[in-house]
């Protein structure tokens, strides 16, 4: 966050102080012994200057890669040798010296003291005074003043400030809550003494203080001391050696004139691809990228060599430097695709080329990238989830102890669409605003929820970005020690993807595609099989009886194409070029499909394509009429209005965005461009933008909210459109529908697409299942498909019998058991560990024998009026039982019963482990019976999230259940 920080203060005029508290380990920091290292003390260390900044960045580094230990911890030592240009507060109540006076061993916390003072220089470490009305932390103080005039160690007021503003307190106590799994209402939960933990006024200050003005004052002094510069300076791109007489710029046009040579024979020499060749070479030079694409050109030189295929997406493939160097294999010119797409002089950031890699080979890349410029020189990039507008509910709900069904009429009235925020919410939704307005205990969850709103809950690491720099990263960003995700335990980047580059850190991106691994597969298996050895190079792109295969509709398994819509596009196309299948996957999108069936008219001539304007005609003549592609967009800038590909580049980019202001001020430029440079008056000029706005920015529809959840084909477990959309959850199969069998089947991930806050309908079938969307939402019945806004009460739509998903993930059996026995008649609240409750001695039994299996741990059986209660304790009394750690990791400690649901993990087993899973549910709150020739089975639980994941568990073996909610 200290880059958000710094860009955030200095647009509002104020000046940023970065600094960090730390924890320092009671010995070395590698030493992790849980009597003597499991409570590190505090301290605060301010960045002074550049040195102190990057001193703070080794700390931070160290803390987290060589001293973690419950917390990133560095000693003594580590901060003796990283001191300089960083200013020491001795901390809060939890810093060495506060706690040993607390203690009563004042002479040592004074020998301490001296140590920081001689370490950070007398100048450049303060005794922290604190007041929050903590009885213990008065003599404290006298103590630490009286220290100070002995010693001469500067005095410097501050406050433990865990919010901003004093109204923020009681929203800070429901995050401690949700924090802790305790409601508000628990006398035991942990809190602070009093709401005083906000960012105080100079003037509370002066008077909290006023017997030790020097004490505020010498925060003045500090924080005029504090200067620490972290705008760009520049790209950090790492050292790539070039041949002897050469320079980066030199032997970049050697290898792009080499391969383009190669590639277009005599024509290379034409005018066409000349000038197109240096005007790219001039403008990378330019903007210092020449070593970027020398990075490429290297990582996919060692691709070719190691037989790793990998793909480019996106603009780099208007580029013929990329074309050139072997990056991209699709020749610009001839597609008419344009360089300022992916490299626009008048937008100076790093270029982007992504690469697609086999994703079992992915691993591969990354170590070549780490021997090549170092380990310490790449690293993954952390990425962190935060608390979005309906969990933020669910949790503050949880937190103030509101019944569950009452917090879930709330959340679900708020839109589940990315980036949807609870005011928007209250300003769009009439029935959350007339609750808000109407209820009181509604009005508190609200404003508590939106308080919480956006507060990050965990770290993980990006799916594909990868930095790599000249020097040691630790020198331009602090690093994380690895987190889920992370590829062969690289550490991470804690700078986030969207601010790496302010950093001046290269970002590449390496995406792993099961794809990418079954065409490799394939052409392995057509060498072996008929002698024919195809390369990535070598495939043709005319081979007609291709497009006879992909004209008859037989597409199972191909990539983006094998869906039952996109069969029908095929089957009625007939392609039988390659510009053929460029336009269907650029039309099969939301918004653009509505033109598919008039671009199908107009290739097969059944239709005269329209032009709005005749001046169109020579850009949109190829798709008959219709904008299919950015390029032609771009197109009508230029040719019509004069722009430049870079300033129509960046026309495209804002209209896409739909800011208003800059539409009005880029219509205007458009008609007088367009008169000037095609003589078009302004009725014509502002039809022509009316249809390229449009055309820029396709309206999408048919909607899901973002908590959504949908089944990832590959694993089985469920993630939430927002978390794809936002990047927290990489998944490349959904379990989705073949409209043409109607059966389900997995389809790859093509895109996501965020339309804003619209409104959604809730639509439960008499199985008790239930999906929000947008009215327009097709759904299948007798009659075919039908828009939800059109069904009625009564209506039969289809739904699945069995979900075909197998789990890849195996636990040992005894915790797939103990987990099923804890959540149908565990105790998970108790403070030190889990109690078992169940009159059925054989269920007790195995219950025992399982939770025996884990780590320290054994259980201690009791009875009472026929009933029995297992505890588990722990063996080795300095560690908790095992169990209680395995409870901890899965996020179910603290549940209470109506709280209770599996973890999401569990979604990723196989379905042999997921029926052992359920039959221990069954044992618990199950019941099996007979009736004549019926089965009469059910299941009873006080949390409705455990009984729809159940349900979803059960159609995963092919069992269909209903869901009833009894009050």
């Amino acid at each position: 966050g200290a880059l958000h920080f710094y860009h955030a203060a200095k647009k509002a005029g104020i000046k940023p102080i970065i600094g960090c508290e730390i924890y320092v380990s009671p010995r070395r920091m590698t030493q992790r012994d849980h009597k003597l290292d499991a409570k590190p003390t505090h301290l605060i260390l301010l960045a002074e200057n550049q040195t102190g900044y990057h001193n703070l960045m080794q700390i931070a580094t160290a803390s987290q890669l060589e001293g973690f230990y419950y917390k990133p911890r560095v000693d003594k030592e580590y901060l003796a040798a990283h001191a300089e240009g960083l200013i020491a507060l001795s901390a809060c109540g939890s810093g060495e010296i506060p706690r040993l006076l607390q203690n009563h061993r004042p002479e040592q916390a004074r020998q301490v003291a001296e140590w920081y003072r001689d370490v950070f220089g007398p100048d450049r470490f303060y005794l922290e005074l604190q007041e929050h009305d903590i009885p213990e932390m008065g003599p404290v103080n006298k103590a630490l003043v009286e220290m100070s005039r002995e010693t001469g160690i500067p005095l410097v007021a501050t406050n433990d400030a865990h919010y901003i503003r004093r109204d923020q307190a009681h929203a800070h106590e429901v995050l401690l809550c949700i924090q802790t799994g305790k409601t508000i209402t628990d006398p035991n939960r942990m809190r602070m003494n009093n709401d005083s933990y906000y960012l105080r006024s100079g003037e509370e200050m002066a008077a909290l203080f006023a017997e030790v003005p020097e004490a505020v004052t010498n925060t003045l002094r500090i924080a005029e001391r504090c200067n620490v510069n972290l705008d760009p300076t520049g790209f950090h791109l790492p050292n790539l050696e070039v041949p002897a007489g050469h320079t980066p710029q030199t032997y970049l046009r050697r290898l792009t004139e080499q391969g383009l040579r190669r590639l277009y024979g005599e024509a290379f020499e034409s005018e066409r691809i000349q000038n197109r060749m240096n005007y790219e070479l001039d403008i990378i030079h330019q903007m210092g990228f020449d070593v970027y694409f020398l990075i490429v050109w290297d990582l996919c030189e060692f691709s070719k060599k190691q037989d790793i295929w990998w793909n480019v997406r996106g603009s780099a493939a208007g580029s013929i430097v990329a074309y050139g160097l072997g990056i991209t294999n699709l020749d610009p010119l001839a597609h008419e695709l344009i360089f300022e797409r992916f490299l626009n002089p008048g937008r100076v950031t790093m270029p982007d080329i992504d690469l697609d890699y086999p994703d079992d080979r992915r691993e591969e890349m990354i170590r070549y990238t780490q021997r090549k410029y170092g380990a310490d020189k790449v690293a993954q990039i952390i990425t962190f989830g935060t608390l979005g507008a309906k969990a933020a509910i669910r949790d503050v709900g949880r937190a103030l102890d509101i019944p569950l069904g009452e917090v879930d009429k709330v959340a679900r009235l708020v839109p589940g669409g990315p980036g949807v925020k609870l005011d928007a919410a209250l300003a769009h939704v009439t029935e959350l605003r007339q609750m808000y307005e109407g209820i009181d205990y509604v009005r508190t969850l609200i404003d508590t929820a939106r308080q919480v709103e956006g507060v990050m809950r965990h770290a993980s690491t990006h799916a594909a970005g990868v930095v790599v720099t000249d020097k040691p990263l630790v020198e331009y960003a602090p690093l994380h020690r690895p987190t889920k995700g992370s590829d062969e335990g690289l550490p991470v980047v804690q700078y986030t993807m969207d601010v790496v580059e302010d950093a001046g850190l290269l970002k590449l991106d390496f995406l792993g595609l099961s794809t990418l691994t079954i065409l490799r597969k394939a052409v392995d298996l057509i060498r072996e099989r008929h002698g024919v050895a195809f390369t990535q190079q070598n495939i043709p792109l005319d081979d007609p009886e291709t497009y006879q295969l992909l004209a008859s509709g037989q597409v199972t398994g191909i990539f983006q194409v094998e869906s039952g819509g996109m069969r029908r596009v095929l089957t009625s196309m007939r392609p039988t070029k390659f510009e053929h299948i460029v336009a269907v996957l650029a039309l099969y999108r939301p918004g653009p499909m509505e033109f598919i069936d008039d671009y199908i008219a107009g290739l097969h001539g059944t239709k005269e394509p329209e032009y709005i304007h005749p001046a169109l005609e020579p850009i949109l003549g190829e798709t008959y009429g219709i904008c299919v592609y950015q390029e032609q967009i771009i197109r009508i800038l230029t040719d019509i209005a004069g722009y430049t590909p870079g300033e129509a580049d960046l026309v495209r980019k804002a209209v896409g965005k739909k800011k208003r202001e800059e539409l009005v001020r880029h219509r205007a430029t458009f008609v007088k461009g367009a008169r000037e440079h095609s003589g078009l008056d302004e009725e014509a000029a502002n039809t022509i933008f009316d249809a390229f706005e449009y055309f820029a920015r396709y309206g999408f529809n048919k909607c899901l909210p973002g908590d959504t959840k949908i089944v990832d084909g590959s694993t089985g477990r469920l993630v939430t459109l927002q978390d794809l959309y936002e990047g927290t959850a990489q998944i490349e199969q959904v379990v989705a529908c073949d409209t043409d069998r109607l059966k389900l089947e997995t389809r790859p991930v093509v895109d996501i697409l965020s339309n804003g806050v619209k409104p959604v309908f809730r639509l439960v079938t008499n199985l008790g299942q239930q999906i929000e969307a947008t009215a327009n939402h097709p759904f299948y019945t007798f009659d075919g498909w039908r828009r939800l806004e059109d069904l009625r009460v009564g209506d039969l739509i289809a739904v699945p019998r069995r979900l075909p998903v197998e789990g890849k993930a195996q636990w040992p059996d005894y915790q797939v058991i103990v987990l099923g026995h804890l959540l149908a008649e565990g105790n998970l609240r108790h403070p030190h560990s889990v109690y078992y409750y169940n009159q059925d001695e054989q269920q007790v039994q195995d219950y025992v024998r399982a939770v025996e299996q884990f780590d320290n741990t054994v259980c201690s059986v009791g009875r009472h009026k026929g009933s029995y209660s297992v505890y588990a304790r722990r063996i080795r009394r300095d560690q908790e039982p095992g169990v209680v750690r395995w409870v901890k990791e899965l996020g179910l400690w603290g549940q209470n019963s109506r709280e209770k649901e599996i973890p999401a993990a569990a979604f990723e087993l196989n379905n042999r482990q997921i029926a052992l899973l359920v039959s221990r549910l069954w044992a618990g709150d199950g019941y099996l019976g007979r009736q004549e020739s019926y089965v009469h089975a059910y299941y009873a639980t006080a949390s409705e999230t455990l009984a729809r994941q159940l349900q979803h568990l059960l159609l995963r073996l092919g069992i269909v259940a209903r869901l009833r909610v009894v009050n």
